[in-house]
């Protein structure tokens, strides 16, 4: 093999041109992959090829995404409490741009004189958002890895309980993005009336915009996230106080009160107020309670000891999130602010100019931190989104190419899934939070309900101290969220929400049928891990030898060797080690289950697989016999639309090998019905 030895070495580049360079520059090696010892070797980020128009497509891709990152640099930094709290924290505290704005567009129809139930209503809300934390609390101590709700429900509830769950979090994700980008562009609309008639292209080049940001590998900084939510909080902390102090001082110092509409709207229901419009304004405003799971799903980000400190955490978000949003309701319903559906100016910024008294530096302070954290309440869907999908196709419910990391470590093809179908809503409604209101909050009091019920089953099972207050915590959070699915369901059904209550059983079903599907290839392909194949050794006459390329050990892998023995007396196995979330043992069994075939394994810390084995192949080429046969082991499947779920690492490879014409290509087929 002539491939470097101890790592690629750097060389020196000269400088200028013609025979007398001016100087020489110290150039980065340039080798594809080198030996890091007797059949073991390791990919670096020049294996790629970079020829053609596939290269010039790669080099486009680099210039907007970045260059491969190795999977060295796949590490977690541990967040304390105050961190913590602006990470998981700004989808939650978001809500409160819109939830009593949606409230108050309900309550209208009934005429102007109905606002004065918005309180009522939102303190109801209230006691919900602390019936859901104390509940959330338990899931926290529960599972200090991260309880989310597909975890929970698929654990303790069983596969479909926890399909149904993980369907309606991604619905409620998309719906997060696009809910919480159309309110960022309509508190931006609010402050400038010019961007109005630009709110659906402006709204998507944000999506856009955070996708590349995501696709660059944008972290959940400390930094990027506090000073929005921090800064979200103190202006509109100080909006309630000082509009709370203008009220004390005016001419109504009661500040319960209701005052006057700044404009009477009259009822257009026959009946007026019904517990139906009631029920229908609460279901509106329960999306104040989106992202109130974050810090459950996230528990293994706290410092030691994590789950003291993400109960801690999840405390201190609900009581802010409370005191905001019932600060907000205050406010709105005593001076008298109004919002009909067609009103260009939110509710938070006719808030602020009533507060601060104008439009002056205050009331755009307001606006900006609000439209900066509706922002970054998408971005966290960002982050949820690609990673509860990864954790899926790490299961086999959904293709496993969502479980590949992308060139800066991400789970890229989530990402571009979400940013899809978030434009695509946008697009479809407008860029309009009040179209897309009826669609929220279904997906999430769903997975808050499986989540808690998950939790009952759970602390009935184990029995450990202290399970029954934990059981009725948890029941009584169940029986709560279950509820109000229901009247969400209800109420905005015909707004809607029937498309959720459709979409989330087909999610489910299908993720269902692909789990089905690889659980059913497992089953035929296993072989099993104590299993020895003494007899398995090269016994052809060739002498062109034959390399087989390896990803796991199963029956097409084994065929293949087998097919490999027949033929050439010099048979070699080839298998590259790219996922760092895989922790596979070809590589610790292969000796004891083929004693006889060598086993080459490429460490691929840039995550090409097909590369890599490229150039190994071409090196081995330019020793005696100068040709090679490589045998594929490939699973042909009897459906059309099944082909995506198999065989994705080596079409690439057999592209690759095609173009040399001393290697011969075989495709040994395993068929499965």
């Amino acid at each position: 093999m002539r491939l470097p030895e101890r790592g690629p070495r750097p060389h020196l580049q000269p400088l200028g041109k013609g025979r007398r360079p001016v100087g020489y520059r110290v150039a980065r090696p340039r080798a594809g992959i080198f030996q890091l010892g007797p059949d073991r070797f390791e990919a670096t980020e020049f294996a790629d090829e970079r020829t053609g128009w596939r290269g010039r497509t790669l080099g486009i891709k680099d210039a907007f995404v970045g260059t491969s990152m190795s999977n060295a640099r796949l590490i977690h930094e541990r967040l304390s409490k105050r961190i913590a709290l602006a990470v998981f924290s700004s989808d939650a505290l978001s809500s409160t741009a819109y939830a009593t704005q949606e409230i108050m567009l309900v309550l209208v129809i009934a005429g102007s004189g109905a606002l004065h139930y918005s309180l009522a209503i939102s303190g109801a809300i209230a006691m919900l958002l602390a019936i859901v934390i104390v509940s959330y609390r338990q899931t926290v101590r529960a599972y200090p890895s991260g309880g989310g709700a597909y975890i929970v429900a698929h654990e303790n509830l069983g596969i479909a309980a926890g399909l149904t769950a993980a369907a309606a979090l991604l619905v409620d994700y998309v719906l997060t993005v696009a809910v919480s980008i159309a309110a960022s562009v309509e508190a931006i609309g609010s402050a400038a009336p010019s961007v109005h008639p630009f709110a659906v292209p402006l709204a998507c080049g944000m999506v856009l915009l955070i996708a590349l940001g995501n696709l660059r590998g944008l972290r959940e900084s400390g930094v990027i996230f506090s000073i929005p939510t921090y800064g979200f909080i103190f202006i509109l902390s100080t909006t309630l106080i000082v509009g709370i102090a203008r009220a004390l001082l005016g001419d109504n110092p009661n500040v319960f009160a209701a005052g006057e509409p700044v404009h009477r709207v009259e009822s257009e229901a026959a009946a007026g107020v019904t517990l139906f419009l009631i029920l229908k304004a609460f279901s509106s405003g329960c999306t104040a309670l989106t992202g109130v799971e974050a810090i459950s799903n996230g528990v293994s980000a706290f410092k030691p000891p994590e789950s003291r400190n993400a109960a801690q955490t999840l405390m201190a978000m609900g009581l802010i999130l409370g005191s905001l949003f019932l600060g907000t309701t205050l406010l709105a319903r005593h001076f008298g602010i109004v919002y009909v559906a067609g009103d260009e100016e939110t509710v938070m910024s006719q808030i602020g100019e009533v507060a601060f008294g104008g439009k002056n530096l205050p009331y755009y302070l307001l606006q900006a931190f609000t439209a900066g954290i509706l922002f970054l309440a998408a971005n966290t869907a960002y982050q949820d989104f690609p990673r509860l999908s990864a954790i899926l196709a790490r299961d086999g419910y959904i293709p496993r190419i969502f479980h590949q990391r992308g060139n800066r470590l991400v789970f890229s093809y989530g990402i571009a899934t979400l940013t899809g179908f978030a434009i695509l809503l946008l697009i479809a409604l407008g860029a309009s939070t009040t179209r897309l209101i009826p669609l929220y909050a279904l997906g999430v009091f769903l997975s808050f309900t499986l989540s808690q019920l998950g939790m009952v089953i759970k602390w009935r099972r184990d029995r450990g101290p202290g399970w029954r207050r934990a059981a009725v915590v948890n029941g009584v959070g169940s029986i709560v969220t279950g509820v109000v699915f229901l009247v969400i369901m209800l109420t905005k059904f015909m707004e809607g929400g029937w498309v959720v209550v459709i979409i989330v059983p087909i999610l489910a079903v299908a993720a269902g049928r692909v789990g089905h599907f690889y659980q059913r290839l497992e089953r035929t392909l296993r072989v099993p891990i104590d299993a020895v194949f003494d007899e398995l050794r090269p016994r052809g006459n060739s002498r062109i030898p034959v390399f087989v390329p390896v990803e796991h050990v199963n029956l097409p892998t084994v065929i293949a060797l087998d097919a490999a023995c027949e033929r050439s007396h010099d048979v070699t196995a080839v298998h590259v080690r790219y996922d760092p979330d895989e922790h596979g043992t070809v590589a610790e069994e292969w000796s004891r289950q083929f004693p006889h075939i060598p086993l080459v394994v490429i460490d691929s810390p840039f995550r090409a697989v097909a590369e890599p084995l490229h150039i190994y192949l071409t090196d081995r080429l330019r020793d005696w016999p100068y040709e090679a046969r490589v045998i594929l082991p490939l699973v042909k499947v009897r459906r059309w639309y099944q082909r995506p779920l198999v065989n994705q690492s080596l079409g690439r490879l057999r592209g690759l090998m095609r173009r040399r014409r001393n290697v011969e290509l075989v495709d040994q087929v395993f068929a499965v019905s």
